[in-house]
């Protein structure tokens, strides 16, 4: 896997960015900083943390990418050094998806929602996962993270002054 492709994938999965706001870092976001400056849907600015690892595979790809990392250019290039299309990782992740006989729901997007669920499933709270990915409303990370009516009671009754 090039270094490139497991800097997306990290990014994705790890810090729970959309593909659009990962293939949007610029230059200026690498070396990359414990915490990063997301542009969300709407222009939306949120601050989302990086962990060691994910700022590690940012790293190791601009130290092996061939095209510099000027400040207001993408700091994902295609192999021509044009901005990545979207497209390029989506079929990575086709292809990733058929080696690892995943479902075809195993999207860019999913990892995203992985992200989510996984935080939920090891004690992260709702509203800090809504934060984290930018959500408006908290029934939007209801849904996206796929949590069960169980427990969101024990949320509500655990966290309302009035339970």
């Amino acid at each position: 896997m090039l270094a490139r492709d497991a800097a997306i994938l990290s990014l994705l999965y790890g810090a729970g960015l959309r593909l659009s706001e990962a293939l949007s870092l610029t230059g200026k976001d690498a070396p990359a900083p414990e915490a990063l400056r997301v542009y969300g849907k709407g222009r939306k600015v949120r601050i989302v943390p990086l962990i060691r690892v994910v700022r590690e595979a940012i790293n190791e790809y601009r130290t092996l990418c061939p095209y510099p990392a000027a400040p207001d250019e993408m700091l994902f290039r295609g192999t021509k050094g044009g901005p990545l299309n979207p497209r390029l990782v989506q079929r990575l992740m086709e292809k990733l998806r058929i080696r690892l006989g995943l479902p075809e729901t195993a999207t860019p997007h999913a990892l995203r929602h992985s992200f989510a669920t996984h935080l939920l499933a090891n004690g992260g709270d709702l509203r800090s996962i809504q934060a984290l990915l930018g959500h408006a409303s908290l029934s939007t990370t209801q849904i996206y993270t796929g949590v069960d009516a169980a427990r969101l009671m024990k949320v509500h009754a655990e966290a309302h002054p009035r339970a």
